[in-house]
């Protein structure tokens, strides 16, 4: 792996846009990413192994709800902080930043927003140090885009609850200790539940033979009759718009964190550019390579501006679900055009471990696919502008 010499693009001045704290935050992510992700990552994404000694240091930079109040372990930060965070881990890895995000907005935030104070005070502070990990499961072995229809279900039994059923494509499942499980009751209501390691008929195999997210851990969560205490219900939200609330959160920090995946190959390939001598000359002084770096800064600079004043808005309370999908959609899009045009500049080199491009590349195809697809978020912008819902 090359020196980590990353230097981020700011071609519209943005940086005037943000606090110092903004900055701040920022910086002290950058630099931890440089410094302990940059090395090693390329080793572990060949392997398939997720590297769990950065756990620590992901909870020291803030990234395990950096936007939790402080009074429960969070760093009580703005939901730009947040999206900055997001931004450098996936300039790192996207599978780095994918353990943050299921953390932060699918396991913290669910708890946060949907569970009562006993919940908060005994898993949060933990969740946010690192000391537990928590997964996220929704996504069902047939129903991924349309989860209502989860099959997953819980009885009152009484003194408990017993579920049963299976959740798959679980980013953190093989080795979290808690899980934030959507299933439904008797009635037909989905319910979030707290669903902890070690509890009777719980397994979380792992999923293999990955080409993307590789350096992730993905697995399934299996309920055979599991006994839930009641007390692990949280009890302030139901019905499908609870799960969709913290994909709303989880897919808001997606679009930052595409730019940093887009902002590393842009940064690989322009330095590449000036370097490559082709005809006795930087093949970055050919219009065609010329054409490839515009086209990627100008994208690069709308989705920047696109996720600040995104981020403006969640901060007012203002963002609606249909502003985060568009987000979401363009940012990934964009950034998976770029990697692969990036690839391009560097010809055969850019195959290599010797770059990030192409495990850039690899990650981008799984990114476009979860929390809402690339076509499923077209259809929630189409259906916010007509009205008209067109999934069925």
């Amino acid at each position: 792996m090359r020196p980590d010499l990353f230097q981020a693009p700011d071609y519209y001045l943005l940086d005037d846009l943000l606090t110092e704290e903004h900055k701040l935050v920022r910086e002290a992510a950058r630099e931890w990413v440089k410094r302990e992700v940059s090395p090693i990552i390329e080793d572990y994404a060949q392997r398939a192994e997720f590297p769990k000694q950065i756990i620590s240091g992901l909870a020291e930079i803030g990234a395990f709800g950096p936007y939790i109040p402080e009074q429960y372990g969070g760093a009580g930060l703005d939901q730009i902080s947040y999206g900055l965070i997001m931004q450098e881990i996936e300039r790192g890895d996207s599978g780095v930043r994918s353990t943050a995000s299921v953390q932060s907005s699918l396991v913290m935030y669910p708890i946060w927003k949907y569970g009562n104070e006993e919940q908060r005070i005994k898993y949060l502070p933990k969740l946010a140090s690192g000391e537990f990990l928590g997964c996220f499961g929704l996504t069902e072995p047939n129903y991924g885009s349309d989860p209502g229809s989860m099959i997953t279900n819980f009885k009152d039994m009484g003194d408990h609850y017993l579920l049963n059923g299976a959740k798959m494509w679980i980013s953190n499942a093989p080795f979290a200790d808690i899980a934030v499980v959507w299933a439904k009751d008797e009635e037909g209501r989905i319910h979030g539940l707290i669903v902890e390691r070690g509890m009777e008929g719980f397994t979380t195999p792992e999923t293999h033979n990955k080409w993307s997210l590789r350096a992730s851990a993905t697995g399934e969560l299996i309920f055979d009759n599991v006994k839930v205490p009641k007390e692990n219900l949280l009890p302030n939200k139901s019905g499908l718009g609870a799960p969709l609330g913290c994909l709303d959160s989880a897919r808001y920090g997606i679009a930052w964190g595409a730019i940093g995946a887009a902002m590393d190959c842009y940064d690989t390939a322009l330095r590449y550019a000036k370097e490559r001598i082709q005809f006795d000359k930087p093949i970055a002084g050919t219009q065609l390579q010329q054409k490839k770096l515009a086209e990627m800064i100008t994208e690069i600079t709308k989705a920047q501006l696109l996720t600040w004043r995104l981020g403006v808005l969640r901060n007012e309370g203002k963002a609606t679900t249909a502003q985060i999908s568009m987000a979401k959609r363009n940012n990934v899009d964009m950034a998976i055009h770029i990697a692969r045009e990036a690839r391009q500049i560097l010809g055969g080199m850019g195959i290599t471990g010797e770059y990030s491009i192409m495990r850039h590349m690899m990650n981008l195809e799984s990114v476009i696919t979860y929390e809402g697809t690339h076509d499923i978020h077209l259809l929630i912008t189409g259906m916010d502008i007509t009205g008209i819902p067109a999934f069925k």
